[in-house]
């Protein structure tokens, strides 16, 4: 069960959200601009390596802003916006630089986009109007944003939601889509702009389901079934451990299987509400897992008798298409951390994790065969001794 903890552990952990950042600190407040631009506070943002950088006049409500980030690839675009209906990308109103080639080929311009959905859609005015649009990339790699927003009297509480991204490429003039990864989808935060801070975006019902989505998942088929495979293997070989390894192994799969239901019925949730977002191979083997791993729990209830002349075929399947679920929901779990960007660090744990089952295995394995053959080779003795006291007596 150490083992669970882990894996539930190093998961909340990936899945937590950045703490709180003050505007003025760390490396944003070393920042240098060209033409000699000027800004009364700064944030380093909690994703992508970027900052933002601003002066608020509240008694107008323009919005001086430079947004600092390094595109995903040379040759690729940036991207600050703020969204006055929600903390994500839909209704994002959105700055976005970028080399586009009818704006002087390789040279760096800035575009407005008035976003509706998941995709950036085209260019055009936004709903606070913009001016003094400029866009540069320095000799870092990164690339500098400038530009004035008229927020008006709607923002006289200061806060703003905002929205960064970094892409890749920039095809025929127009922004190729960003990556998926866990900083790609996170990249939102609350700005406050007179107390001079950013702090992350609460979860919405999308981010903690797919926190809730991963834990389940790794605890039950990442951990338990695992254990429970080992319980039936290895233990059952000990007489003394009749019947409480089959009662263990029960539990675990029991249990782990009723969890990962949970788990993947949450995926698939989030799979439908994800409109334009599909991750289609950690998808496909999530479905076959559950597929197996509902077979397996059927043939529970199935199970000849020992004696009974067919029960060799069914522990062939039983025990095929149990590692068969097991292999497929760890390399699912990897697949997964992936998606959501899980820290090296806490993929690490999780192969460590791995590793002590894997380890626990091999040295049941070892010490199980031992106990067979010394039991097989007391068996021969026995029986040779009861040959040789027998043919005498026949003779």
């Amino acid at each position: 069960m150490a083992v669970a903890v882990i894996a539930l552990a190093l998961t909340l952990l990936a899945a937590a959200p950045p703490a709180r950042a003050a505007a003025g600190g760390g490396r944003c407040a070393g920042e240098s601009f060209s033409a000699n631009r000027a800004y009364e506070a700064c944030s380093d943002l909690p994703r992508l390596g970027a900052s933002v950088h601003w002066t608020y006049d509240r008694a107008s409500g323009d919005l001086s802003v430079a947004f600092v980030a390094a595109p995903a690839a040379q040759g690729g675009w940036v991207a600050w916006a703020i969204n006055p209906s929600g903390d994500g990308m839909p209704g994002a109103q959105a700055l976005v630089a970028g080399p586009f080639s009818d704006d002087g080929g390789a040279a760096w311009s800035v575009r407005t986009y008035n976003v509706s959905g998941y995709a950036l859609g085209d260019p055009g005015p936004i709903a606070f109007p913009a001016s003094d649009l400029a866009a540069e990339l320095g000799a870092d790699g990164r690339v500098r944003v400038f530009g004035r927003l008229s927020l008006g009297a709607s923002y006289g509480g200061g806060v703003l939601n905002q929205v960064w991204q970094v892409g890749a490429a920039v095809t025929g003039g127009t922004p190729a889509p960003h990556a998926m990864g866990g900083d790609n989808l996170a990249a939102k935060a609350k700005l406050d702009l007179l107390r001079e801070t950013t702090a992350a975006a609460g979860a919405d019902s999308a981010t903690q389901k797919r926190n809730i989505h991963g834990v389940l998942n790794a605890v039950s088929w990442g951990v338990l079934l695992p254990m429970g495979a080992i319980f039936a293997r290895y233990l059952k070989t000990f007489k003394s451990a009749d019947p409480a390894w089959f009662y263990l192994h029960v539990t675990c799969q029991l249990v782990g299987y009723g969890v990962g239901v949970s788990g993947w019925a949450t995926g698939i949730n989030l799979g439908n509400e994800s409109k334009g977002v599909t991750y289609t191979d950690h998808r496909n083997i999530g479905i076959a897992v559950f597929a197996l791993g509902t077979l397996q729990v059927l043939a529970l209830f199935l199970r000849p008798k020992k004696e009974h002349k067919y029960r060799v075929y069914w522990n062939m399947y039983h025990h095929s298409v149990g590692y068969t679920v097991i292999v497929l929901g760890v390399v699912n779990i990897f697949k997964g951390m992936s998606i959501l960007g899980v820290e090296q660090r806490w993929r690490t744990a999780y192969i460590a994790a791995v590793c002590v089952l894997v380890v626990a295995a091999a040295a049941l394995e070892a010490v199980t065969w031992g106990v067979v053959l010394r039991r097989r080779k007391a068996e021969g003795k026995t029986f040779n001794s009861a040959s040789h006291g027998h043919m005498p007596h026949s003779v």
